[in-house]
């Protein structure tokens, strides 16, 4: 029970959870990233299915050995999505998995969706809202694997036509069924800002939207409005070298923290154990650390070091993302 007396379940992919049992949670993570269509015609010669099933299973029980009990997998449609790719992993290992809905564009989406839909050539419901809401109140593509957050996009372009129709059907599927939203956010351009805009005159209230990449910044009158119009900040690129500094990123969290938003910033990494546009070749030369144990052997020790303690710590990775996925 929460402190209201009602269950706020969470759907993973081996069963519901009450949020209170989450535990230690990374919500902007990744298991497989592919692209079937390439994956097809273009395989990619690092691209084993067993070998990589046995490399995430392997490093969930790591993970789990470090105290992490539930990983958001933030992989959709755009993404690759396989859940029961996914489900061969999750029902071995003793991490939890949460699947996710959503498309991943920051641009345009297939011709399909231009063709289908309200008013469109062939005329009838939106697709996306359809499969949105399908996702989290029936299951992922057959099966019984529901959604628990909703992704969406945008990058340096903005919010194209496109882009706002994947918002707007993320909106309509968060108000019908109370799933939260999770963004990827283009920070350079202050791009949460655009984003918070749009969902908020679409009825979404802010306090259940996160917007991914927030950590990516180091200009904190940004950041400090993102927080204060209510929404959750991703620091979840530790590691990943090629978009940022972990140090800056630090220093972003320390003086946030120190300004009294520790109940408005999320830890995570947006890792992989496999990304066929980043496959592990290249991550092992070029960003050795962008792995989901690198918050809690190096991020944790130098927060601690700076004077954060537990108590900090553990609304940062443990309530922060219970209150994101349940709204409670």
């Amino acid at each position: 029970m929460t402190g209201d007396g009602v269950r706020h379940p969470v759907p993973t992919f081996t069963g519901d959870v009450d949020g209170t049992e989450l535990g230690m949670t990374l919500i902007h993570e990744h298991v497989f990233v592919g692209d079937p269509e390439l994956d097809l015609s273009l395989p990619h010669p690092e691209w084993d299915e067993d070998a990589a099933i046995e490399r995430a299973v392997a490093g969930f029980t790591r993970l789990h050995e470090l105290g992490v009990d539930t990983v958001v997998d933030l992989t959709v449609p755009g993404l690759g999505r396989n859940v029961e790719r996914v489900r061969r992993v999750a029902e071995r290992v003793p991490v939890r998995l949460v699947a996710s809905t959503g498309y991943y564009t920051s641009d345009v989406l297939p011709h399909f969706f231009h063709l289908n839909g309200p008013g469109l050539l062939v005329d009838g419901p939106d697709p996306l809202v359809a499969l949105f809401i399908d996702d989290i109140s029936r299951g992922i593509a057959g099966t019984s694997i529901r959604a628990g957050m909703i992704k969406v996009a945008s990058d340096a372009g903005g919010i194209t036509p496109d882009v706002e129709h994947v918002f707007t059907a993320a909106s309509i599927a968060h108000l019908e069924t109370g799933v939260p939203i999770t963004t990827h956010s283009h920070a350079p351009s202050r791009g949460g800002i655009e984003q918070q805009r749009m969902l908020s005159q679409l009825g979404v209230p802010l306090d259940r939207v996160v917007i991914g990449h927030s950590g990516d910044s180091t200009d904190i009158d940004y950041l400090r409005e993102l927080a204060d119009n209510g929404s959750f900040l991703g620091f979840d690129r530790f590691g990943m070298a090629h978009t940022g500094d972990d140090g800056d990123s630090i220093r972003m969290l320390l003086e946030l923290l120190n300004l009294g938003y520790s109940d408005r910033i999320l830890l995570s990494h947006d890792a992989a154990f496999f990304s066929r546009i980043t496959p592990p070749s290249w991550r092992a030369e070029h960003a050795p650390n962008w792995k989901m144990e690198h918050i809690s052997r190096n991020i944790l020790p130098v927060l601690h070091g700076n004077g954060i303690d537990d108590d900090t710590v553990r609304r940062l990775m443990v309530e922060n993302p219970r209150r994101a996925l349940t709204g409670r």
